[in-house]
Order: structure tokens, then sequence, then C-alpha cells
């Protein structure tokens, strides 16, 4: 007895030093408002993500697995659990209701080192708990499967505020404001210098009494849709003059607003606002504001029919628990949800959520009129919601602030398995259904096919009855090999937090967006974000250029953008889930598999490939699927002349059977099409759009159809069941 009580001395003193390490501030800085910061337990949202909850309530991100595990191991032996562990302990079996397909853990990470080793083994001695490498072991147990390392190594561990922790952020802030500005210069200078031949031309153009703009593949469009929007403004300005009638007297005025009047208009003053631009087309914007498992605070748009639906208060808007999924979702949707409440029955709309890509905000999905997909399909009858990533415009966190380094810990995984969850389930929470419609673009595919990957939280997917993939970014493109993409990835990880911070990535953007003139920030954002990406404005509505540029960038971490371009993750494997390694191995296989196909002198019957060989190969290929049973269906709209990514690449993946559990419902490539002509091309709506509006409804279940009305233009569809339409969507289309 006496040793098992200084054996749990020790072990108290072992837990309140962690605590300590791992909280919120020191002791000294603590007072009555922020009460006790101090680490309490370490919470798994998935067997990689560890969030440590603190003693007055709050949640704070990025905790290594090793430190969490301490954490836990030690408020175990402290409360005397022993090998019961996880029947008494806050986080056990008991608590872990919406991870019942997570926490059938990988088999733990092989450790390299001889102190992983040792730290493991004392962990198993000390606490007599069941394996770590046990399949089944619980999830606050957990640890990462090892094939995913190379791909998301562990984030940096930033501590309490401390005097020298200071100087480090410092010290970080001014080299890298110097150097990171000096990197955006050259990027600047290079724009400049590659724009020069282009001016030159136009000039050339000119002197010979010509238009260079004649020769863009959408002129005579852009010239009409100049002019209505002029006519528009003039009508506009006209009504204002005339305030003593009412907007819908004048018929003329409103002529192709459908049944959408719209309640601002005149000359675009060009400003960072949905619901300015949402009311520009009879339609508005209700901002809510959604907590994240970790704590950040992010921002969900609902774009709605003023007509139809009443503005909820705004103390119904703001954030709620962090919990996510919880029991009772459908119904108390359905009776408090702020559109479930207001629609019944035979006449809801099914719900949409749009997630944007890298370095954008939602915005990018309503800049072009009644040419935004978020628009359209808001007219077509559909629910629309718009969710953006943590920090973006205005970052916020339930506990840190603006200079805390943790705040900036995350890259494309916290994203996917924490912003996107938070996103779907207040969705599912205020319009009252049990699955929703997901289109993402670009960034907004990876977090999505990260997430919904059977190591990570495969149990998304159950929520969602389609995930419509726009540009999907699986693969690299060529653009990757690109000089200053090179520069980026050369450097050491420990180079790239001097060069560009542990921070926000080049917060200076974001101030040259506040102070800049409208016109003067779009063009300079486009010649920049041109340079870089490798894309044109060809197929755009030029008049509204300025007007797309007002939605980006947007606050970004520097881990997010070292995931995206350093030395370790994506720039080298070239894929968000699987290593150089094992791509190399699927284009060997697949060179393989095209010779015995299109090679004469072995014909499918007699080159020993039998149908029972065939099927075994489908099943060594299924072997490194990144998803399982629960992934719901996909589809895919793919930028034939993207550099950026390689969607062929990724639709090669699921058509030469690597994939058996997902079921892609559509795949289109669009040849002519750069990575962002799926959302701001001029025929957008008709190449892309429609298509969106369809799958969505084609793939709904049968319960939720029977509940919501039919969107716009879908009444002759061909339905069926959910999985048997699925099969009738065109796989083929390739659009010329």
């Amino acid at each position: 007895m006496a040793d098992e009580a200084k054996s749990k001395t020790g072990a108290a003193i072992e837990f309140a030093r962690q605590a300590d390490r791992l909280a919120h501030l020191t002791k000294d800085q603590e007072d009555e408002t922020t009460g006790s910061t101090a680490a309490v337990e370490a919470k798994f949202i998935t067997p990689q993500d560890p969030v440590v909850e603190t003693a007055n309530g709050g949640r704070l991100p990025a905790v290594p697995i090793p430190e969490a595990q301490k954490l836990n191991m030690l408020k175990d032996k402290v409360e005397g659990c022993g090998s019961a562990a996880f029947a008494c302990a806050p986080g056990g079996l008991e608590e872990e209701t919406h991870h019942e397909n997570v926490n059938r853990v990988n088999r733990a990470q092989t450790a390299s080192d001889e102190e992983d080793d040792g730290f493991r083994q004392s962990l198993r001695d000390a606490t007599s708990l069941r394996s770590f490498e046990e399949p089944d072991a619980p999830l606050r147990q957990a640890m990462p499967a090892s094939r995913t390392n190379p791909l998301f190594p562990p984030l940096p561990m930033y501590g309490p505020p401390t005097l020298l922790r200071n100087l480090q952020c410092w010290g970080f802030r001014v080299t890298s404001s110097i150097l990171s500005l000096a990197f955006l210069g050259v990027i600047v200078l290079g724009s400049a210098f590659t724009s020069i031949p282009l001016m030159f031309r136009h000039i050339g153009i000119r002197l010979t009494l010509g238009n260079p703009d004649a020769r863009r593949p959408f002129y005579r469009e852009e010239q009409r849709r100049k002019e209505v929007r002029k006519e528009a403004a003039r009508a506009w300005e006209r009504r204002r003059r005339n305030s003593e009638k009412k907007l819908n007297d004048d018929s003329e005025d409103n002529a192709g607003c459908d049944d959408f009047v719209p309640s601002e208009g005149g000359r675009d003053p060009l400003v960072c606002d949905v619901a300015y631009y949402a009311r520009r087309v009879g339609l508005d914007v209700e901002e809510f504001k959604v907590q994240t498992e970790d704590g950040f605070i992010i921002e969900l748009w609902h774009v709605y029919d003023p007509k139809e639906y009443k503005p909820v208060p705004l103390q119904q808007r703001r954030q709620k628990t962090a919990e996510v999924f919880t029991a009772d979702s459908v119904e108390d949707g359905r009776r408090h949800g702020a559109s479930g409440s207001q629609q019944h029955d035979g006449n809801r709309k099914y719900p949409v959520l749009l997630i944007h890509g890298l370095l954008q905000s939602a915005g990018a999905y309503c800049c072009n009129d009644d040419d935004s997909l978020a628009f359209f399909l808001c007219k077509s009858g559909y629910d629309v919601w718009l969710g953006n990533n943590r920090c973006g415009f205005k970052p916020e966190h339930q506990m840190l602030h603006y200079g805390d380094p943790r705040m900036w810990a995350w890259n494309i995984r916290q994203m996917g398995v924490m912003d996107l969850p938070a996103h779907v389930s207040r969705v599912l929470l205020e319009t009252g259904f049990a699955k929703l419609g997901l289109v993402c673009h670009s960034q907004g595919t990876t977090q999505t096919f990260v997430a919904l990957a059977k190591e990570q939280r495969p149990d998304l997917g159950q929520k969602i009855s389609v995930f419509c993939a726009l540009a999907p970014a699986a693969y690299a493109g060529s653009l990757i090999g690109k000089m200053y993409f090179k520069f980026m990835r050369i450097i050491s990880p420990a180079m790239f937090r001097i060069f560009f911070g542990i921070h926000a990535f080049i917060p200076f953007m974001m101030t040259m967006h506040a102070i800049l003139p409208g016109k003067l920030y779009g063009a300079l954002g486009y010649r920049v974000f041109s340079f870089l990406f490798n894309w044109t404005d060809d197929r755009w509505d030029q008049g509204l250029r300025d007007r797309q540029f007002q939605f980006a960038p947007v606050y970004v971490s520097a881990e997010s953008m070292r995931w995206w371009l350093g030395r370790e993750c994506f720039a080298k494997q070239k894929c968000i889930l699987a290593t150089k390694e094992e791509g190399k191995q699927e284009d060997v296989e697949d060179e393989e598999e095209d010779y015995y196909c299109n090679d004469s002198a072995y014909p499918a019957e007699g080159n020993g490939k039998t149908s029972n060989s065939s099927q075994e190969d489908q099943s060594l290929k299924g072997q490194t699927a990144w998803y399982d049973e629960q992934v719901p269906p996909m589809a895919f709209w793919i930028a034939g002349s993207d550099a950026l990514v390689d969607g062929r690449r990724l639709l090669r993946r699921f058509e030469r059977g690597r994939e058996p559990h997902v079921n892609l419902v559509h795949s289109k490539i669009i040849e002519e099409y750069e990575h962002l002509d799926v959302i701001w091309a001029l025929d957008s709506i008709e190449q892309v759009g429609k298509e969106v509006k369809d799958v969505l409804w084609k793939t709904a279940s049968i319960e939720a159809r029977e509940m919501c009305r039919v969107p716009r233009n879908c009444e002759e569809l061909d339905l069926g069941t959910p999985d048997s339409a699925s099969t009738a969507v065109d796989h083929s289309g390739v659009a010329t």
C-alpha cells in the first residue's frame, strides 16, 4: 500500500507538470477572468488528432501525440484506474459514440528510434493497459498509422507564453516579415516582367486599329453582359432618385430577374461582402459562427431567398458546442434549426455545403452575379451554405489570439478532420437533415479527400450524400516544378520558418487588401496569382475580375503552406494520400496493364489474364485503397488544361479499380478549362453548374427527396433509387 501511495504521489506530481506544460497560460498569467487554464485531459478526435481540454472548459489544438498520451496515462494512474482506465476515465469508451468507426485504429507507428520505443514501453508498464498495437485499442490510446507519416509529419509544439517563447516568436516575425516580403517582391516583379511581352503585343494590335480583346473566346458575350450591367445600374439609379416608386413597380427594369428582385444595385463598389452581392441578384446571406473541436471559430454563410426565409436572431447564429453530430440533431434541426423550423415536409430544400480553395474564401462562389454557383443552386431550389476554413478573413479561436503560434499550428489535415465535420454538423443541425450534398473546389476537395480517408475520419462519409469535386486536387500538376516552388521545396523546415514565420503566411497580402482601392487590388491580385499558378482570365467575364479578387487571399498558416510546398509533404510526394514510391508503383502497374490490353500479340483470351487472375489483380489494387465502405458517392469535374493539379491521374486511379468502395457517379474532363474556370468561366453554369445540380438531386436519398421540393429543371430526371440513379449518370463526358 505504501508503494502504491508513493507511486500515485509521483504520478500526481508528473501529471501536474504535464498539465502546466500543455496549459494555455502559465500560473502567473492566470487571473479570475481566465480561471485555471491547466490541461486536464487530451481528447482524441481521431487517432492522430488529440486536443487538450483545459480546467476552464476550453480547448487547445496542435498537441503532439506522445505529449497527449503522457497526460492521459498519468491522469489514469492518479485516478487509480489501472487496467480499467477506460471504464472510469473521461473520454473513455463510453464517450466514443460518434467515433465508432474511427476507433478501429490501425496498428501503431513503427518507432524508428529508441526514445519512442522506450516511451511506449514505459507507458505500457506504468498503466498495464492494452497494447497500442491492437487494432481495437481505444481511441484515447490510439496512435497514427505509420504509412501516413511521410504525408503528415508532426506539427511543432508551442507551450504557454513565456518570456523565452515570446522572444522566439518575435524573432520569427521579424525575420519572416523581411524575408517573406522580399519573396513577395520577387513574385510581383516576376509577374510584371512576364506581362511586358503581352503589353507590347496589345499595343501592336491597337496600332493596327485592332482590338486585342476581340480574340477572347467569349468576347461577344462579355460585351453583352457589360451592357446589361450598365443598363441595370442606370435603372437602379433611376429608382433611387425616384424613391417614391416601389422597387417592383418598373417591370421593364426588373426584366430577366424572374421572381428574385434585387435590393442592391448601381455601380459595383468592389467590396468584400458576400451579402451585398447576393442582394444584387435578389438573394441575401446571413453569417453563422461555428466552433471546431479544437476551439477555432469559423464562419458559415447561409444563402437564402428573402421571400421564403426569415433570418434568425444573432444569438441563434453564434457558435454552439464543439461536439459534432449529436444524437438528436435531425429532430432538433426540424424543430429549432434556422431552415428546418421554417420549412415543412414536402416543401423543404435539400441542403448543400460549398467549400472553397486555397487562399480563397467561400466568396469565390458568389462573384459572377446569377452565374455564381452558390446563387445558381439557391435559385434552383437548394438550401445553400458556404463554409470557410479556419482563420480566413478574421482569425478567431475560443482561447488563443493572433500572436500565439498555437493559433497557426495546423495544415490541410486539421482543415479536413476538424473544420469540415464542424461545418457539416452545423448545417445538418440547422436544416434537420441526416445528410447533405458537398461541393468543393481545389483545396476544398483536398481536405475532403483527406478527411474521408480510412485512416482519418471515414465516418464523416455517412453524413454526405455525394461529394462533388471541382478541379480535384489530389495529385500535383506540372506547375510544382516552377523555380519559385522549387525554392520552397529545397529549403529546410527550419529555414522555411525563418523565411515565412510560424504565424500567418505573408500577412502583408492582407494589409494590402485592406488599404488598396478595389480596382487596383483586383488588377494586382490577378497578375500575381496568374504568374504564380499559370492560369489566365481568357474564359472569365473580364468586367467582374476585380470583384473576384475581393475575396482572396485570406489568412492561412505558414505550416499549411509548408505542407503544400515544403520539402516533406505534397511537393515531394506529388500526392495527398500516397507516397512518391507508391505513385511510381502505380505507374508501373498501369503501364503493364496497358501493354497487355493494347498489344495485339496478347489477345484477351490468350494472354494468361483469366477472369480469376483479373479478380486477383483488382483485389491487390484494392489493398492500397484510400477509402473504406463508409465513403460517399463522388463526382468529378476536371479541368483539362490545369497545370496546378493532375485531375486525369486521379480519375485514372478510380477507373483502374484502386478504390473499390467508391461509387464514381459522374466524371467529366473539360479540355479547355484551367483551374479556376470550373467556377469562374462564363459557361461554367452550362459546363458544371447544371450537372452539379442534377447529380445532387439524383444522389439524395428517397426519403430526402420526398421531403423536398424538386429543384428547378430536375422534374424529368430519371431517378429510381440513389444507387441505381448513380449508374445512369454519364461517366465518359469529355467536353470539347
